[in-house]
């Protein structure tokens, strides 16, 4: 029998062990997830992540489905920029919406946040339910990413937004060395001194470079049956925002 595999950063797995060892990974490192994030990212993932609104422009009353939304980072933001709104937190690994719900935004938007485990590839919500998928730095975890592209055009509604930020690859072979070599060398001692887990950030870093490229991504997102495709690159490709309409 030939058993389907996938990548887990650089090594090659049974696709049925992927999500797993992934909720292993976020499991392992959920309770210090949000400290990890500004020492990797030199706390430029909140600049990343404020771009990601500025583009969404999210309007009062939408309703936000945000997948692999973990503490919560995104669905706050929204409903900030909102007003008013609703905002489903989707995620594989329950330790991680458990730090979300600890924070304290949390309890003051109690009302219009819902908590899920759930899985990218089959929602558990009915066809055209949501305004506005969100996933952030999410879908190169998931097992087939072309799937959870399509269960997100399902869930929309017509008019609905998609918008994807993920880590990217610089086109810049300099730059790309640079950022390589800060990457394999440093991320993985900073998990190992905050979050006492060398391995999981190994495999963070190893699956940033098996993502698909700026325009390969964008042509998965068509695929999946959006239009008025885009992305914009943020800091110069080392993360790329993707944007695609249910028309």
């Amino acid at each position: 029998m030939n058993e389907k595999t996938t990548h887990f950063g650089f090594q090659s797995v049974p696709e049925a062990e992927k999500a797993g060892r992934v909720q292993g990974v976020f499991g392992s490192v959920a309770s210090k997830y949000d400290v990890m994030n500004d020492a990797m990212s030199l706390g430029i993932h909140r600049i990343w992540k404020d771009a990601m609104m500025d583009w969404l422009a999210p309007r009062p009353g939408q309703r936000l489905l945000d997948v692999a939304g973990g503490t919560g980072d995104i669905a706050f933001r929204f409903l900030k920029r909102a007003g008013h709104g609703h905002a489903t937190v989707l995620d594989l690994t329950e330790p991680m919406l458990i730090e979300g719900r600890k924070r304290a935004e949390a309890a003051a938007m109690a009302d219009s946040l819902d908590w899920l485990v759930g899985d990218a590839m089959a929602l558990p919500f009915a066809d055209n339910s949501f305004d506005v998928y969100t996933i952030s730095f999410g879908i190169r975890n998931v097992t087939r990413p072309q799937e959870a592209l399509n269960e997100a055009f399902r869930v929309l509604r017509p008019g609905g937004r998609l918008m994807v930020l993920e880590f990217s690859q610089i086109p810049n072979d300099l730059m790309q060395w640079a950022y390589d070599l800060y990457s394999f060398n440093i991320i993985p001692r900073l998990g190992k001194a905050i979050a006492n887990d060398r391995e999981s950030y190994q495999y963070l870093v190893e699956s940033i470079r098996r993502f698909p490229d700026q325009e390969t991504f964008l042509g998965m997102i068509r695929e999946a049956g959006f239009g008025n495709a885009k992305y914009r690159n943020l800091s110069m490709g080392i993360a790329c925002l993707h944007s695609g309409w249910k028309i």
